[in-house]
């Protein structure tokens, strides 16, 4: 069989930069093959994927060598339009990809240009609209959509030409774990529905791995440094030296000395032989010692049963009571649309709550403005587009300080400071529009950092976030938060963040507080996550297998991990 995507002895340096980006690429990808792309940022992955649907040359300039073919052409050659025939991208930020006012347009976008009759454009719609269940949507606007929707009809919207070749740039940045699950499911469906060849670019393995890939491509400094079968990759280190996360039944099983063979099928616990491991499993549980915390501190933020609604008749939170104790981490959970941003925007004051107080250090802050709530809490929203609005990173970072009348000096020295910790001094004179979603992310967390808030609310902190940034930016702020005693709330999808980095997780569903509790007693019940779309942690399938009550293995693989990275 001839392969649909060949790369080469293939490299590519873009010409801004001196090195090359992609070093001597070889690479086979046959029809009908589903392949997982990883890596950490920076690592050459995003770069292939533009040189597969010819935005590199025809849209990033540089200088290529070796060949490349995707589905008998050459990519240079057909350039961008071509290759849109041959291959359908979807990009991680779906919000740049609409087109259309309604979710119709936008699926009839590429056939709209083709000249496609009404008649067989009506038809097409209707049936790629089935095929990314939604129907019930096509007078909708994109804007209305939630995040799983809008990720469907981005997958919609190249479906249309018929492409032989799906790629998806972090599909699941934004998602929350259900919903990831259901858009992992359908991309499996329509792979072997339409007989579409699929790659998929993403850091969550763990997530990807809910449904069967052929092959995982590792990528580090432009080159291909493991191209395995996951069942064979999981058995190795390869995954965790590239700072890629492991998935985390993998390294707990790893975290108890167990030596995993591909012939018992790791790639998937549901089905994963562990009978051979028990026992090791067992003896690391019971050696790990039950991990006790406790936070006695004073009230630092308190709600008490507020209610909220948009529309009138329309609840989005009802009678809401919570409180965060000073120097605590806590997450918000719970699936799109539960109310967690919402929480977020009553705290901050951008809306009054229907009914109900918020307190901070004790004090009702109904009285206080929007400006000096931001004195003392800190928002960074989930989209950065959100929240730039200046030119170049150093001006964007130090807006905050420069309106409040900060010396210049001091502004220069705190942005400088805060740029460092966050990763992005090389980048400080460099403009905004340059940084990939993920930087441009860093940024706007780095614009509330150089405030110094008491309580800082991060709205899905990590999204589009590789392993290495994700723990830059988390241990950064595990440092404010040990070190200054700064409170810090983050609503997320990430349960990976939940579990290393919160001792509390404050679960929302429909608008109402289903719970209140540690994170390890979150994703071991299995009523709370399934109501939340939360999906119950792959720790939860491993413990019970081995016969280990869940919630305590998920503990304890908690404070083994934590004290691992404290010694590193």
């Amino acid at each position: 069989m001839e392969p649909i995507i060949e790369f080469s002895h293939y490299s590519f340096r873009y010409r801004s930069q001196k090195e090359p980006t992609l070093t001597d690429i070889n690479l086979k990808i046959y029809p009908g093959e589903k392949i997982l792309i990883t890596g950490p940022s920076g690592c050459g992955k995003s770069t292939l994927a533009h040189c597969i649907n010819a935005l590199i040359p025809c849209s990033f300039a540089g200088e290529t060598q070796g060949t490349l073919r995707v589905g008998g052409l050459d990519p240079k050659e057909a350039g961008v339009f071509g290759m849109s025939k041959v291959v359908g991208t979807v990009l991680q930020d779906t919000d740049g990809q609409f087109i259309g006012l309604t979710v119709a347009e936008d699926l009839a976008f590429a056939l709209e240009n083709d000249a496609v009759a009404q008649d067989e454009m009506f038809r097409k719609v209707d049936r790629v609209a089935d095929i990314v269940d939604m129907k019930n949507f096509l007078r909708h606007s994109p804007s209305e959509l939630s995040g799983g929707q809008k990720q469907r009809v981005s997958l919609g919207g190249v479906l249309v030409d018929d492409v032989k070749v799906l790629l998806f740039d972090e599909p699941l940045a934004n998602l929350d774990p259900a919903t990831g699950k259901h858009t992992i499911a359908l991309i499996d469906d329509i792979r072997k529905s339409q007989n579409v060849t699929v790659v998929i670019i993403e850091h969550r393995v763990e997530d990807v791995l809910y449904k069967d890939v052929d092959r995982i491509i590792v990528m580090s400094e432009g080159r291909i440094a493991a191209d395995m079968r996951p069942d064979e990759l999981l058995c190795t280190d390869i995954l965790p030296s590239h700072g890629v996360r492991e998935p985390l039944y993998i390294a707990a099983l790893k975290h108890a000395g167990c030596r995993l063979a591909p012939e018992d099928h790791p790639q998937h616990i549901e089905t994963m032989r562990v009978d051979r491991y028990t026992q090791q499993v067992q003896n690391w549980f019971h050696a790990a010692p039950l991990p006790v915390r406790t936070n006695t501190n004073p009230a630092a933020l308190e709600l008490r049963g507020i209610s909220f609604s948009y529309q009138p008749g329309e609840p989005v939170l009802n009678d809401i009571s919570f409180m965060i104790r000073k120097g605590e981490m806590v997450s918000i959970v719970g699936k799109n649309g539960a109310g967690k941003s919402t929480t977020a925007s009553l705290i901050c004051g951008f809306h009054k709550p229907d009914r109900g107080e918020i307190l901070l250090n004790g004090q009702d802050i109904s009285p206080l403005s929007i400006k000096e709530r931001g004195e003392k809490i800190g928002f960074v929203m989930q989209s950065p587009n959100q929240m730039i609005s200046k030119a170049m990173i150093s001006e964007e970072v130090g807006l905050g300080l420069a309106v409040r009348g900060v010396p210049q000096s001091e502004i220069t020295e705190r942005v400088n400071e805060t740029l460092k910790i966050c990763g992005l001094y090389p980048m400080r004179n460099w403009p905004v529009n340059a940084l990939s979603f993920g930087q441009k992310k860093r940024v706007s967390i780095a614009s509330i950092l150089v405030m110094h808030p008491e309580i800082l609310i991060l709205d899905e902190p990590t999204a589009g976030q590789d392993y290495r940034h994700y723990t830059g930016i988390m241990e950064f702020l595990k440092q404010l938060n040990e070190q200054l005693g700064l409170t810090i709330l983050m609503i997320t999808h990430d349960m990976h963040l939940m579990l290393e980095y919160t001792d509390r997780a404050i679960v929302l569903a429909d608008g109402q507080l289903i719970m209140d509790s540690t994170p390890a007693k979150v994703l071991t019940d299995e009523k709370a996550a399934d109501r939340a779309y939360l999906k119950k942690t792959s720790l939860y399938d491993l413990a019970v297998k081995c016969g280990l009550k869940p919630d305590e293995f998920a503990e304890r693989f908690i404070d083994y991990e934590r004290a691992e990275g404290a010694e590193k």
